[in-house]
Order: structure tokens, then sequence, then C-alpha cells
């Protein structure tokens, strides 16, 4: 649930967060809706999808040595940093070999990441971060303490909320990995061309956060998996913040 704003750590107290955190101090019973959602759909989809689960795990074992879940420190609300599960979709130890963000074609995809990424099925391990609180299924996808480091005071806004499985911004910048894939340096072309515009977004949907629109931000997530195209959520209602 949303903090009193003098609970917040001190790097969010400023006045760059102040009109977010206003924003959202107006809809706490939509909070808690989304909260109570986040629990039973999280609950109910690790029932139905526990045969995915099962296959994926005998898959990425039998194609590479190493764990079945990538566990990578990030960070979520009001900065706290945790642990994701993610299934792991490269060889083991890559992040000690290679850029934070992985583009299109990296050697260090397995054979079976390959395909599980296309199918974007590595995420689904994230119901476990939204059962526990960490996660939520609609929110600003949890970036590594490195990036977050790089936030701009305003940015901070975006961790009034849980970290999210989807966002308009993950719609949008779905293909991000090809964008990065020509970049000499990916971590900087990440933070200094990438993140800026997925906050545009990140940042619109904190300061008019609705608990419908998050649920049709998650329709147009499975859409978007399949193959369909949106427009720009900020073009359709005519302003940026």
């Amino acid at each position: 649930m949303l903090k009193r704003w003098d609970d917040l750590p001190a790097q969010m107290r400023t006045p760059a967060v102040r009109p977010y955190y206003d924003a959202l101090a107006k809809k706490r019973g939509s909070l808690i809706a989304k909260r109570i959602f986040d629990i039973g759909a999280a609950l109910v989809l690790l029932i139905l999808l526990s045969p995915v689960f099962l296959v994926l795990a005998v898959a990425i074992k039998l194609d590479s040595p190493g764990p079945v879940f990538y566990r990578q420190t990030r960070v979520t609300q009001y900065g706290r940093e945790f642990r994701i599960f993610k299934f792991r979709t490269m060889v083991s130890g890559a992040d000690r070999l290679g850029a934070q963000v992985t583009v299109s074609q990296d050697a260090r995809i397995t054979r079976v990441g390959r395909l599980i990424r296309r199918c974007r099925l590595d995420e689904i391990s994230q119901l476990l971060n939204v059962l526990d609180g960490t996660m939520t299924f609609v929110g600003t996808r949890p970036e590594v303490p490195q990036f977050v480091a790089a936030y701009t005071p305003e940015m901070w806004a975006t961790l009034l909320l849980p970290a999210g499985i989807t966002s308009e911004a993950s719609i949008l910048y779905k293909d991000e990995d090809r964008l990065l894939a020509q970049a000499g340096n990916v971590d900087d072309a990440y933070v200094n061309q990438v993140l800026p515009g997925k906050m545009r977004y990140n940042l619109y949907a904190v300061k008019h956060f609705s608990f419908w629109f998050e649920i049709r931000t998650m329709f147009r997530t499975v859409f978007a998996v399949m193959g369909k195209n949106y427009g720009d959520p900020l073009a359709e209602n005519g302003r940026s913040n």
C-alpha cells in the first residue's frame, strides 16, 4: 500500500515526486483492489500454468547447464532491492559476460532460450514475485540498481508502486533489443536513449493510475505478444504527463 509521505525514502520526498504521490493518494481504494487482484490472479495462473512451468524447467535443464531460474537483483517499490524470477534463457553467469541489457542475436542466449524469449514465456515465472508482493501485474518494469542510479528526480516517482510484469512502455518497446543491437555501448545507449522514452509512459501511468486501465493494459499485452500493434496511448489521450 502507499506509505505516508513522511515515511518515504529521502530521495523520493522531492518536489518532482510530490504531484505523482498526491495523485495516487486519492486512489487508495483502487490500489487495494489492485493488490487483491494481484493475489487472486497470480494464484489462479500459477495453478493453471504449472504444466508449462514443468515443461520449461525440463527443457532448460536439458539444453544447457545451470539453474532453471535466473535470479537477478532488481529494484521495486520505494527503492527496495529484490531478486526477480525469470526462466533462464541465457548461459549460466551471462551477466558477468556482457552488458546488463540483452540485444537480439546475443551470443549468450541458449537455443531453448531463443524460443522462450520469442514466446515471451521467460516472464511468467514472475507470478511468484507478484504473489510475494515485490511485483505487480502492471507497473514499471524493474530495473537493475545500476540503471536506477541514473534516474532523474522525477523518474523516482515510478517507484511509488511495485515493479510490474508489463506496462504500456513494455508493449511499445517490446523490440528494444533490436533497437540496441547496433549500439557501441549497449548499457549507455539504454540509459540515454531508451530509458527516457519508456519513462514518459511509466510516469503517465503513475499520475493517471486507474485499476481498469491496467486491466486494459494486460489485454493489450496478450494481443501484442500475438503480433497485434497498437497506437501511442499518450497520443490517444492528447497529453504527455
